[in-house]
């Protein structure tokens, strides 16, 4: 039995459908909303459907823009030999923060994941290989979780660009700076040792 109207029930299923939002948070939130002035409620509605109207993929990264090309693509400051591979467009934001890449990006838009029944024809690797195929790619940089699936899209798409003259390099990992080296696993120390550098 709901204790709500329906209208509301609906407003809080619409949020709980959000990931990382519980039953709790969606109720809250959807509370926000109903105390919210109406010029402030309509606003934050038509910002959503602004967005979803609005944004589509990069024609040529697959980042998420408003344009054509992304402003990152257009740009001529970046050096545009250099294409870094990521899984999804928040981790575009992830790389630009640190301020210390200067190339490019491509976002898949997924990781191969056969246990969700996720293939190479779900996700944008087809975009990418015909990008590096075009030619005046130097380096591929996969950045790719280092979980199951991000590992193994990583392998699979570095099979895929191994005929073409380019090199293909994969984000280190190993010991977070800040930590214990007591608290490190296994296959995290081992990572750490295979991947050390000069001092």
């Amino acid at each position: 039995m709901s204790f709500f109207p329906n209208a509301l029930e609906n407003l809080i299923d619409q949020f709980a459908a959000l990931p990382g939002v519980g039953r709790k948070s969606a109720q809250r939130l959807a509370f926000h909303v109903l105390s919210l002035p109406e010029e402030e409620a309509l606003k934050f509605a038509a910002a959503i459907v602004d967005a979803k109207k609005n944004i589509h993929c990069c024609s040529i990264c697959q980042n998420l823009t408003d344009q054509e090309t992304c402003t990152i693509c257009a740009s001529p400051k970046r050096d545009q030999s250099t294409i870094c591979v990521v899984a999804q467009p928040r981790d575009v934001l992830s790389f630009e923060r640190s301020r210390e890449y200067n190339g490019v990006y491509h976002v898949l838009h997924g990781v191969l994941s056969p246990m969700n029944h996720i293939g190479p024809d779900d996700i944008r690797i087809q975009e990418l290989v015909k990008r590096v195929a075009a030619g005046g790619i130097a380096e591929v940089i996969m950045a790719t979780n280092p979980d199951t699936e991000g590992e193994a899209t990583a392998m699979y798409i570095a099979r895929l660009l191994k005929p073409f003259d380019v090199k293909i390099t994969r984000l280190a990992y190993g010991i977070p700076v800040g930590s214990n080296l007591e608290y490190a696993d296994d296959a995290t120390l081992l990572r750490a040792l295979a991947g050390r550098m000069e001092m």
